[in-house]
């Protein structure tokens, strides 16, 4: 791809990894752990996609340092030489301690607050669907999309978004994604090139 098509494609579009609050199998707030797969898969779909920043977002200065930790492996250590490609897509990692401190960073950079939207395996009531928010997107809105780790995002996240994303629907019934592969589907259906264009 050119890189005037690329520029084309470049929405203003954020997403973020929400450790705290989600909720556990049984519907309790709980804080999950950061794991390693959750970084690098989730920052390959990132760059894939022209997401500009991937927010991982835990209160925990343990889970900090961690995360810190692997970075720096791969951006100034040897994972840095021994693969670059990797290497660009971890750039756009970003620790944020809350949610709230991810909505500031966002609206600093944006210069206006972003449409807030969530994303779930079960169906909300203020959904929205996935043209409607690829249109919002292409229009120039600013849009933080947020997934959540453990079972789901806790409730008083639901509650201050402005939409939920339509759940991906499965065939099967089963619907158990891990939330690298629910990031990739949903990167795609809002930024992915469409095959009639």
């Amino acid at each position: 791809m050119t890189e005037k098509r690329q520029q084309e494609f470049r929405r203003a579009v954020d997403i973020a990894l929400i450790h705290y609050p989600v909720i556990n199998k049984g519907g309790e707030t709980i804080g999950s752990a950061v794991t390693n797969l959750d970084l690098h898969d989730i920052a390959r779909a990132a760059i894939t996609f022209g997401v500009d920043n991937y927010y991982v977002v835990t209160p925990y200065p343990d889970q900090h340092s961690l995360i810190q930790e692997i970075l720096e492996h791969w951006q100034t250590g040897h994972g840095a030489t021994y693969n670059p490609a990797r290497k660009a897509a971890l750039e756009r990692i970003k620790i944020s301690a809350s949610l709230e401190t991810t909505l500031a960073m966002v609206t600093e950079q944006r210069g206006r607050k972003p449409l807030l939207l969530t994303t779930s395996a079960r169906l909300q009531e203020n959904s929205l669907s996935y043209r409607e928010a690829r249109h919002r997107i292409e229009d120039g809105e600013p849009v933080l999309l947020l997934f959540g780790t453990g079972h789901g995002l806790a409730p008083e996240i639901n509650e201050i978004a402005d939409y939920s994303l339509l759940p991906i629907e499965s065939i099967t019934g089963y619907n158990h994604l891990s939330v690298r592969s629910a990031v990739s589907i949903i990167l795609d259906r809002l930024l992915g090139v469409r095959q009639e264009e």
